[in-house]
């Protein structure tokens, strides 16, 4: 039940839910001809207005991708832990297991692996059989990484996490079970605080291994490049809406964890 609710009370508090809900208090405002009936609606606009606008969403993805950015070389550890997110399975008329929009996690992995910072990775993820299902994560991962030169041999797979928390815990059974002490923890950068957090939490010695950056210096420079840019900037787009509200999911998940005695 906490993993539905998880899932569904968080709609409201996203732009577009919350825009949605003001409009349908607005209609009811309408219906019984109250005055508030403009105010429902400016609020709705202001809320998709200030989520879709390029400088408020820099800034709001920014604070969380740039905290654990590494400030020297990532060191050695006993593994490389990947994160599920950044796959979607096979199913028609999708000939093979997909990247998804984090599948920069799948590929930076791999290049951990390659370049000799730890022998094994730990590939954790499943799949929610009411949210779309599939071949848990943790496979669709091993398929990726098996392609991208990872020999079968150094993928532990772990396919039984339904929310980051489950990754933690799931994870950290494994890395009793092989005396494994530190990681690398490999995620998206927005997702990367409560990843970290929750990892620490445990005790794992985890070191945070960030990718998926949305918002680089070029994203931040770009609205004041030019008038052009600013004036289109300014405007509401589809992908910072979409990145507004991934990052205030990411915040609504450090509350709830937090309330839940998780970090």
């Amino acid at each position: 039940m906490f993993l539905f609710l998880s899932k569904l009370i968080p709609l409201f508090f996203y732009p577009m839910g919350a825009a949605c809900l003001l409009l349908i208090v607005a209609l009811g405002l309408w219906w019984i001809n109250s005055k508030w009936t403009p105010a429902a609606i400016g609020g709705a606009l202001l809320i998709l207005f200030l989520s879709g606008n390029a400088w408020t969403t820099n800034w709001l993805a920014q604070s969380l991708e740039w905290q654990n950015i590494p400030k020297t070389e990532l060191p050695t550890a006993d593994a490389i832990v990947v994160l599920g997110g950044g796959t979607r399975s096979q199913a028609y008329p999708r000939p093979d297991v997909d990247f998804a929009d984090a599948g920069d996690r799948v590929w930076y992995g791999a290049n951990l692996y390659r370049s000799g910072k730890a022998p094994k990775i730990i590939v954790s993820g499943g799949r929610i059989a009411w949210k779309g299902g599939g071949t848990p994560e943790s496979e669709d991962l091993t398929k990726i990484l098996v392609r991208l030169g990872v020999p079968q041999q150094d993928i532990i797979p772990e396919g039984n996490s339904f929310n980051t928390r489950d990754n933690a815990v799931n994870v950290q059974k494994i890395l009793q079970a092989r005396n494994f002490k530190k990681i690398l923890l490999v995620t998206s950068a927005k997702h990367m605080p409560r990843s970290m957090a929750i990892f620490k939490h445990l005790g794992i010695d985890a070191i945070a291994a960030p990718t998926d950056y949305r918002i680089s210096q070029l994203e931040l420079d770009e609205p004041n490049s030019q008038t052009e840019a600013a004036i289109l900037s300014f405007l509401p787009s589809e992908d910072c809406f979409s990145l507004t509200t991934q990052a205030i999911r990411e915040y609504i998940g450090i509350f709830v964890y937090k309330l839940r005695g998780w970090l």
